[in-house]
């Protein structure tokens, strides 16, 4: 028995004519005739009555039949499955990541994801989240890395690596270094340093300052944290970065921002419709973030 037998006996059974289901398979009706016959005699009985000229189904027939289409389905299930993992031998996956963001664990992923699968081609692209996030509605990057305050695109797929809460960064002697924690409203007196629109940190520290009314003075605007760290370190301004960052530097004396509520997040974002490539990058991804 092999799936070439059940398959012709399927058409034969459905086209109720071997002479169709010769057409329907592709090969002549004395093939056909002689693979039924082959299939009948390894089984030990009669599938199909011919005594008419319409060709029907014996009482054995009728019973192989349902589960001759099980198998021929589940064959079909089988060369999916292989096609979707050997679809991972060659494509390309199409990554967004925020502007001066050294996220380690994504680029940890992104090894790993190579040594499995290293002739895929990987393209990085940078941008702010807005930008980033359009890119993935539109189709134009399978996955982003991307800053938002307190709350991700509705309509797409998320995986929350960060949530922080803001805190402000100020060398020994400023006047905030004595305080345990400080306020937006209070730091609208004071020159800031702060990471540019469209990171989740910044979209944080701006929606804050909207809900009281507060205008920020940003002095200074560095993509990078580690220069927005060195400005402030130099005494050019508030640092306003997240909790870890803070606790990389201390150097610099940290207070939490009371009043910013929504936390800082960061998160990689995807269709909700999954390609081969993202089912097989995500659990890398989230075994490298440790989630």
């Amino acid at each position: 028995m092999d799936l070439r037998q059940l398959e012709y006996f399927v058409a034969v059974a459905e086209e109720a004519n071997f002479t169709r289901a010769a057409a329907r398979v592709h090969i002549t009706q004395s093939g056909v005739s002689a693979q039924i016959r082959q299939f009948e005699k390894e089984l030990g009985a009669d599938l199909f009555d011919r005594s008419s000229r319409m060709v029907r189904l014996t009482a054995a027939g009728a019973a192989a039949l349902p589960h001759a289409r099980t198998a021929l389905a589940a064959a079909a299930s089988v060369r999916q499955a292989i096609d979707q993992v050997t679809g991972l031998v060659r494509g390309r996956l199409r990554l967004g990541m925020l502007v001066g963001c050294t996220a380690k664990p994504l680029f940890a992923a992104l090894a790993g994801f190579h040594r499995a699968y290293p002739r895929i081609e990987i393209a990085l692209t940078e941008g702010d989240s807005d930008l980033l996030i359009d890119g993935v509605r539109a189709g134009n990057l399978d996955l982003a890395l991307v800053g938002a305050a307190g709350e991700l695109p509705g309509e797409l797929a998320s995986l929350t690596v960060a949530s922080e809460s803001l805190v402000a960064l100020v060398p020994p002697g400023h006047a905030l270094a004595a305080t345990d924690e400080t306020t937006v409203r209070r730091l609208g007196a004071y020159p800031l340093v702060c990471l540019p629109p469209g990171t989740g940190i910044r979209d944080a520290l701006d929606q804050a300052c909207t809900a009281r009314g507060v205008r920020a003075n940003v002095a200074f605007q560095a993509t990078a944290p580690g220069a927005v760290i060195d400005l402030a370190a130099r005494g050019l301004g508030v640092a306003v970065l997240n909790a870890s960052t803070a606790a990389d530097h201390p150097e610099l004396t940290a207070a939490p921002i009371s009043d910013a509520e929504a936390p800082a997040l960061l998160a990689l974002v995807w269709r909700k419709e999954e390609s081969t490539v993202l089912r097989a990058l995500l659990p890398i991804c989230r075994r490298a973030f440790g989630l």
